[in-house]
């Protein structure tokens, strides 16, 4: 089966970047998943792709060497199992509070013995390679997103569960749930001791620590927390504040041309 580069990656102790779909368009994908990320993930929750959209924008990831992954919209078994069946590396679901959410998250992303996935991988093992049954388990990742109080409180329930890899901070509902305003950048006092304590509890137990961010300073705070695995903005905001600098650029350079003709 081909081999997991994300999670090798973090297992040599390097930091991640993985970048964020959320334009249901495969041409734009493959652009942007060329760019140099470590992985890719398609987000199914906020993002405007749909479960119809996957197929096409897998293949437009998997054109280039990186980590193809999907954020579902619920801990539902069957968005998980159609993602990983469609050829995810990985699965991204939000809000996991408790140890039974957990479990319920690998009962369906794990084949027997250590889940309940139904067989099927109808790309899965096109994409992966014909023996991708036999090691799947081994090599998708499942990221539990932890974004609120209570998934705080539970946390060391949550990765006490075999089968878990590491958590993924949402630091915007994480500040929504303890009653700050929402933000991939937080300053407050109690939402940033949250992240911590989310941080070093999971690399205590060896496992992966992500987060969202709002960009590269922001990410590169995070590394230096101890995050291994960063998101930056998804294409959306990128095409967006690169097309309003551009503007700015040649409307500035317009302007001087102008004052030095007259």
């Amino acid at each position: 089966m081909r081999k997991n580069k994300l999670k090798e990656k973090i297992a040599a102790g390097e930091r991640a970047v993985n970048g964020w779909v959320a334009i249901p368009n495969a041409y734009s994908t493959e652009v942007y998943a060329a760019s140099g990320w470590d992985s890719v993930t398609i987000d199914l929750q906020h993002g405007a792709p749909e479960m119809n959209d996957l197929v096409p924008l897998l293949q437009a990831i998997c054109l280039s060497d990186v980590t193809p992954m999907v954020r579902v919209p619920w801990n539902e078994p069957g968005y998980i199992m159609r993602a990983l069946d469609a050829g995810a590396m990985g699965i991204i679901c939000p809000m996991i509070n408790t140890k039974a959410e957990a479990e319920a998250l690998v009962r369906a992303a794990r084949y027997a013995p250590m889940g309940e996935r139904s067989f099927g991988p109808y790309r899965a093992a096109q994409y992966a390679g014909a023996d991708y049954w036999q090691h799947a388990n081994e090599e998708i990742l499942l990221f539990a997103m932890i974004e609120t109080r209570a998934a705080v409180s539970n946390l060391e329930e949550i990765l006490s569960v075999k089968g878990i890899n590491g958590v993924y901070v949402g630091p915007s509902d994480l500040s929504l749930s303890m009653g700050k305003t929402p933000t991939l950048d937080p300053s407050d006092k109690t939402v940033l001791e949250a992240m911590d304590i989310i941080c070093k509890t999971t690399r205590k137990w060896g496992h992966i620590a992500g987060v969202h961010t709002d960009g590269a300073k922001t990410a590169l705070k995070r590394y230096d927390e101890g995050f291994q695995m960063c998101t930056l903005i998804n294409d959306v905001r990128l095409l967006a504040i690169a097309a309003q600098q551009a503007i700015r650029d040649v409307r500035g350079q317009g302007q001087a041309a102008a004052a030095k003709t007259y």
